[in-house]
């Protein structure tokens, strides 16, 4: 984490992330939810024919897949690998 970013877990594997953007700060949102069952739910995600906008994995092994609505809010799914 940084001076910009604060993490709550809210559950057992469920956490919510907040990141300072003030460039987005213009009513765009960005969410990332994290979830136990990673691969499940984007799998779940893309047989409904939605697909991520872009994936990221970090030297933690923590992977995060972000989709993306015409008006530019994001919404996240992150987690370790299974």
């Amino acid at each position: 984490m940084s001076e910009t970013e604060a993490l709550w877990e809210v559950a057992e594997h469920g956490a919510v992330f907040v990141e300072r953007r003030p460039e987005r700060a213009n009513g765009h949102a960005m969410h990332v939810l994290f979830v136990g069952d990673l691969d499940e739910r984007a799998a779940a995600i893309s047989a409904r024919g939605i697909e991520p906008a872009a994936s990221e994995t970090y030297g933690n092994g923590v992977r995060k897949f972000l989709y993306r609505d015409p008006e530019g809010n994001e919404i996240g799914i992150g987690g370790l690998p299974a």
